[in-house]
């Protein structure tokens, strides 16, 4: 039975070790993405505040300008656990953009400064304009995108995935897909009005490369160049889509304390009352 158990021991700390290392493969084929170090995973990890600003100004300034996110209100922004922005400051953002509200008092639609409680403009009236100006492709709404993009995890990683808690398959993927661009390799024929991407499914995508080095200016001193642009808009795209991540971590914490507490005065419990009975 000792035997046993060491060798199950063995194994599985074989497994921890060789996770980060694990092979995966894109969702519908390609190559699988590298596994990056985000400072929001693991049981205790939290969002960087000053990544998530830097983030949302690269998809203020790129990604918006062809990408909805439907779910995001410009209040988001001032709430606890996100970019840490004022409220006065997610106010002077708002007011920005022009959003549509009516009717009047005549009957007629009107455009207004955007609110707090409005939410994120979409660069496209519908689905059919916003067709028409991408060559028939549809830019996918970005509000949970970090959630709903993963890649195929072989054995034994979604185990060992499952075991470790790492749920960064989406922002990885985000992460490898902006940074994923290429000349497409010899013999290889890209049809016209698409793009070689090394990580993307098939390979060939619509979205041409959006980010290039020096486009979006930081004035925190980070560097301005597509693995930077691609790291802090894929973490900024995390919270949009789990905007409550720390709050879970910490009651999820919580709750684990007390279920501990609670199973110890339960035992020590039973065994007061059972001390005396005879076996």
């Amino acid at each position: 039975m000792n035997i046993r158990k060491i060798l199950f021991g063995v194994a599985g700390a074989a497994l921890l070790a060789a996770a980060p290392g694990l092979s995966a493969q894109a969702a519908g084929g390609g190559h699988g993405p590298e596994r990056m170090e985000w400072s929001f995973a693991g049981p205790f990890g939290m969002y960087d505040q000053a990544q998530l600003q830097r983030g949302f100004k690269v998809f203020k300034e790129v990604c918006s300008s062809c990408h909805s996110a439907d779910f995001l209100a410009f209040r988001n922004l001032a709430q606890p656990g996100g970019p840490g922005f004022t409220e006065d400051q997610a106010k002077q953002i708002a007011s920005e953009y022009q959003v549509q509200d009516g009717p009047d008092d005549a009957g007629d639609m009107f455009e207004r400064p955007a609110r707090l409680s409005d939410h994120w403009p979409a660069p496209f009236p519908n689905e059919q304009a916003a067709r028409a100006s991408n060559g028939g492709a549809l830019p996918p709404d970005l509000s949970v995108i970090a959630k709903a993009r993963s890649y195929h995890v072989g054995f034994p990683g979604f185990i060992t995935d499952a075991f470790i808690q790492y749920q960064e398959h989406g922002v990885d993927y985000i992460h490898a897909l902006l940074t994923g661009y290429e000349d497409a390799p010899e013999g290889v024929t890209v049809q016209p009005g698409l793009h070689y991407n090394l990580y993307f499914a098939g390979n060939q995508i619509a979205m041409p490369a959006p980010l290039s080095d020096e486009l979006v200016e930081y004035t925190d001193g980070s560097p301005m160049t597509v693995e930077q642009y691609s790291q802090d808009v894929s973490a900024f795209l995390m919270w949009v889509a789990e905007p409550h991540l720390e709050t879970r971590k910490r009651i999820g914490f919580q709750v684990m304390i007390f279920l501990i507490v609670l199973a110890g005065l339960l035992y020590f419990t039973k065994k007061k009352i059972w001390k005396n009975v005879a076996h």
